[in-house]
């Protein structure tokens, strides 16, 4: 982790790690201006490549857009010491991927985090967000209820028609976590089946030929 207990980006002091993944570091820390505990992801100098502070800015200016009591609440942005961090909502819980190890969720509580998220994704697609990667570990379960993480992948609605199957096969599936232009990109098992199998059946075409 490249964050220390005791140390200061801006006015937040950093309490504790959280997690990392793809993109980025996540730490606990404490807004010392407003004594409030809030997150802090981070992207570390050695992964800030042009790609991924793209869509590392992407995330803050989405997750901007959206004021909704199912979505993570962002509070602010910062760059100090060749280091790009948003200042997030610090939530207590458990991501929904944790707490299926455990087992299935009671219908009535998989029907109301079902509903949340829902109504966060309609906040989302009003204001021309698409996700891209919804999956349990981008949903977090607090005592206020659900709440929707991680627009990392998101983007935003092209104005036009939908896509046709040509363009849509067209596209090679991405290697790796990361958007590139001409890629699918998301979590695999969790992606609508749709463009992976039209994927699947255009390059069966290709290699027949």
């Amino acid at each position: 982790m490249a964050l220390q207990p005791g140390q200061l980006l801006g006015p937040h002091e950093i309490l504790a790690p959280i997690g990392a993944g793809g993109m980025g570091e996540v730490y606990r820390a404490r807004d010392t201006r407003l004594n409030r505990t809030v997150a802090i992801k981070v992207l570390p100098e050695h992964a800030a490549n042009a790609e991924l502070k793209q869509r590392f800015e992407r995330e803050a200016q989405t997750i901007a857009t959206l004021n909704h009591q199912h979505i993570c609440t962002l509070y602010d942005v910062g760059h100090q010491d060749g280091l790009d961090f948003l200042v997030m909502e610090y939530l207590e819980g458990e991501t929904l991927a944790d707490r299926l190890t455990r087992g299935p969720l009671p219908l009535e509580q998989a029907l109301k985090t079902a509903i949340e998220i829902a109504d966060a994704l309609d906040k989302a697609h009003r204001q021309g967000v698409v996700h891209r990667d919804l999956k349990p570990a981008n949903m977090m379960l607090t005592k206020s209820g659900a709440k929707l993480l991680d627009f990392g992948l998101a983007r935003l609605r092209e104005p036009g028609p939908a896509a046709t199957f040509t363009a849509v096969s067209n596209l090679a599936t991405g290697k790796s976590g990361l958007t590139a232009q001409g890629t699918i990109i998301g979590t695999l098992q969790y992606m609508a089946p749709e463009p992976f199998t039209v994927v699947l059946n255009w390059s069966a075409l290709v290699n027949r030929r």
